[in-house]
């Protein structure tokens, strides 16, 4: 029998305690960061032909993450690196973050440790300094509240109203791997539980990866930066491809039509869309999670951009008056509605109508799982 390993109880060590714990000897290598933790505020200097850009993001326990099957050290890393996105969404580089968490009693010294264990790799490999935050007591379980500051020249900041009525939208890597693999750890869950049985999940590692540690795509931006592209508009996809395209459209005053067999789905994808009688399509549009890059770019480009590893054309912008549209395989125009996760949790009569609206004619099923 495995010897159950001691754990320290977070009241031993109290609040400060606890906090120096968690951050004593955190590398500083940003010349930005004059002073991280240990005082009442960090200090950072920006001065210089920088502009300074600030995200947060807040985690729930229950609501964001279920820890029966997220690995604490995963979910730190997932904790810093969607802020990460955010800022090379903005077309800039993180510097810092600040880690703010609301802790309940069910958690020892030894669960933090690896929570923050998993923030640190993240920025260990992103080239991030933690620099302050705060705990908290908490009775409803784990939040994480983290704030990202990065840095970006005045010039290369990408906004979501920059996009011109015949610019190129593109999107990097590939869509709706993180929400298939939500939904096949859910039921691996609920499965797990009426029979004690240990999940296989191979062959559908990918999918989990995308859900559990998804990465933020600075191999992009960098990749951008090489060729000397600074695009109209970008954001990164969190709330589903159609989401976030309808946000730039609307900022930007445009339209849009992209393509349906122009939107890039990984195999395993596809599979487990398959497996559970989903339409491939709609879960690409409305998955989100996938923390990939979604921007524009002028259609003078349209050659480069053709053959650019890692990228795919998926369509253009139009003029608002035409409206925001997927072009279907067969050649029908259906418009585009930012559904969001609100697409896997309707009844079958409300699907069946969505589906019209996506242009998406085969059955999908409707699901009761959720962000």
């Amino acid at each position: 029998m495995e010897e159950r390993k001691q754990r320290t109880e977070i009241s031993s060590m109290g609040e400060f305690g606890l906090i120096n714990h968690l951050t004593e000897n955190l590398p500083a290598p940003n010349a930005s960061t004059c002073k991280g933790i240990g005082d009442d505020a960090a200090v950072l200097d920006y001065s210089g032909n920088k502009r300074t850009l600030v995200t947060t993001d807040l985690l729930l326990e229950g609501v964001h993450f279920d820890l029966t099957y997220t690995p604490l050290k995963h979910l730190g890393y997932k904790a810093a690196v969607v802020n990460f996105s955010d800022i090379y969404a903005m077309n800039g580089t993180p510097r810092q973050i600040t880690v703010s968490l609301g802790i309940s009693k069910k958690f020892a010294v030894e669960d933090v440790d690896e929570l923050y264990a998993g923030i640190r790799i993240a920025c260990e490999h992103y080239g991030v300094d933690i620099v302050g935050g705060d705990t908290s007591a908490s009775l409803t379980g784990l939040s994480i509240s983290i704030t990202c500051i990065g840095e970006a020249e005045p010039d290369k900041i990408v906004y979501r109203n920059g996009a011109g009525s015949t610019d190129l939208i593109c999107v990097s890597g590939n869509l709706g791997a993180a929400y298939m693999g939500l939904l096949l750890l859910e039921r691996e869950k609920d499965v797990y539980a009426q029979t004690q049985v240990q999940p296989d999940f191979a062959s559908k590692e990918y999918i989990i990866e995308r859900q559990l540690k998804p990465e933020a795509r600075r191999d992009i931006v960098e990749a951008l930066d090489r060729i000397h592209v600074v695009p109209t508009s970008m954001m990164d996809i969190s709330d589903g491809l159609s989401s976030e395209l309808l946000h730039i459209c609307k900022q930007s005053n445009t339209g849009c039509r992209i393509y349906e067999e122009r939107i890039p789905i990984d195999y395993q994808t596809a599979v487990m869309a398959e497996e559970v009688n989903m339409n491939v399509t709609t879960v690409a549009l409305h998955g989100g999670e996938d923390y990939e890059l979604l921007f524009t770019v002028p259609l003078k480009m349209n050659d480069v951009f053709q053959n650019l590893p890692g990228i795919k054309v998926i369509g253009h912008m139009t003029d608002a008056s035409l409206g925001c549209n997927l072009i279907c395989r067969d050649g029908q125009e259906f418009e585009l509605r930012a559904q969001g996760w609100n697409a896997f949790t309707k009844t079958e009569d409300e699907n069946a109508e969505s589906k019209k609206a996506d242009g998406n004619e085969t059955d999908n099923s409707a699901t009761d799982n959720k962000k």
